[in-house]
């Protein structure tokens, strides 16, 4: 037979209780250490791979903002420009200018020789060095028949030599400079006719096929017509449709219906309303394509549902005591609304609207659609005018083969980027400066 369990006296049984108590709060500690120190691992892995990526799109982007010169002293010769004497804007605007540049460098080597060496040593200064030349002359017509030093842009395989992204010391065929192309450069340099300088022109010009010419300016102004029109459609259609559902529509089924559209619109892939605006405003409306407004129609079917999402949490975290002290003193519901509700509600609101319109500024796909990836060199100067925005460029440029525009498309990535952070910045500084808690 089994022996009676012997009985614990209440002070064993404490010990015994205090025992496992204390076993298992140093494994619950032990556990939220692990946690805390898997949570830290993360972080620094996640801050690791973002100084990673924009180490690398710094290190590619840094080189952008110069560019490679080579100066020429250049005569302009009346026998050349104006052999008729006209003197006037239109025969300035239709001389040879090439054919000075030409002059130019076959002065500075006149050892060159055969028509294979010359078009290589043509082939040093970029395609639109003449219209630099051509630009100056039209800026001062006093300048016809004399001579001055410019400083012309180079060509982007030069540019990257300078640079040191193509390896001098490579295999003649495995590169696009010849070794008597390189000497003539050392020449230059020698000389001081070969620097780089400030590249003024990637903020101040469009879109070109050569590396050496393109800008962001044309994008860049694309962007910003096209958010001007995000902005002034999206803001008063989205603020006006959150208060509305917030504090004067009725809580039926239809309300209902629209609160669950809003919040499926949110989370549809941005591509499809590429395809909507395609379908409606391009086919059906028969508006311009490529144009700021068509893409700023789009984007704003896009943020509108994020705006009224942000406007009606802003609307909700205003305290109800607000409305009944409002409507105790006899303000009415409108007033109440627009007197005191929404005046509190407003830097929620203009916050989560810039967010929305910071979204809108990095998206490509919808734009794709309407056709913003057409290649555009002119400024746009109208919403009605062809036009394309910083992530198309973007993704044109990334897309392109020529190793100039690898520094290009970092250097628009930063300037992308800094717009982002800049509109993300002010929405934080809005809610910190003006948000009430309560």
């Amino acid at each position: 037979m089994n022996k009676p369990q012997e009985a614990l006296s209440p002070s064993s049984q404490g010990v015994r209780t205090h025992a496992i108590v204390k076993a298992g709060l140093a494994r619950r500690r032990s556990a939220e250490i692990r946690f805390r120190a898997y949570g830290l691992v993360c972080i620094v892995l996640g801050l690791a791979f973002l100084l990673m990526l924009f180490g690398n799109i710094i290190s590619h982007a840094a080189t952008a903002f110069q560019q490679t010169y080579v100066a020429l002293d250049v005569t302009y010769d009346e026998s050349v420009l104006d052999p008729e004497g006209k003197h006037d804007a239109e025969a300035l605007a239709a001389a040879d200018y090439p054919a000075l540049l030409k002059r130019s460098l076959q002065a500075l080597f006149p050892d060159v020789a055969g028509r294979q060496e010359k078009r290589a040593l043509y082939g040093l200064l970029s395609s639109g060095a003449a219209f630099e030349a051509q630009k100056r002359l039209q800026a001062n017509p006093g300048l016809l028949g004399k001579t001055e030093r410019l400083w012309l842009p180079a060509d982007d395989d030069v540019d990257m030599m300078v640079k040191g992204q193509i390896d001098r010391n490579s295999d003649e065929g495995d590169r696009r400079l010849k070794d008597y192309q390189i000497a003539w450069l050392d020449k230059l340099k020698a000389d001081g006719r070969l620097e780089k300088h400030f590249n003024t022109r990637f903020f101040t010009s469009g879109d070109s096929r050569e590396p050496e010419l393109a800008g962001i300016w044309g994008a860049l102004m694309g962007s910003l017509l096209t958010l001007l029109v995000v902005g002034a459609l999206s803001l008063p259609m989205g603020i006006a449709t959150a208060v509305y559902l917030e504090e004067f529509a009725p809580q039926n089924r239809w309300t209902d219906i629209i609160e669950v559209n809003i919040n499926n619109l949110a989370a549809v892939p941005s591509i499809v309303f590429g395809l909507l605006g395609l379908a409606v405003f391009i086919n059906f409306f028969g508006l311009p394509r490529s144009s700021p407004l068509v893409g700023g129609l789009v984007l704003t079917l896009m943020t509108l549902p994020v705006i009224i999402i942000a406007g009606r949490s802003a609307l909700k975290s205003v305290p109800p005591s607000i409305r009944e002290a409002a409507l105790g003193v006899g303000a009415s519901q409108m007033q109440t609304v627009f007197h005191h509700v929404l005046p509190l509600a407003m830097p929620g609101m203009l916050t989560g609207a810039i967010i929305g319109m910071a979204r809108a500024l990095g998206e490509s796909a919808p734009l794709l659609m309407i056709g913003m990836v057409a290649f555009i060199v002119d400024i746009p100067g109208g919403l009605s005018d062809p036009a394309s925005v910083l992530p198309v460029q973007i993704y044109l440029w990334a897309d392109s083969s020529e190793r100039g525009f690898v520094e290009r498309t970092s250097a628009a990535i930063l300037v992308l980027l800094a717009f982002l952070i800049v509109m993300n910045g002010l929405a934080v500084y809005l809610r910190k400066r003006y948000e009430r808690r309560w």
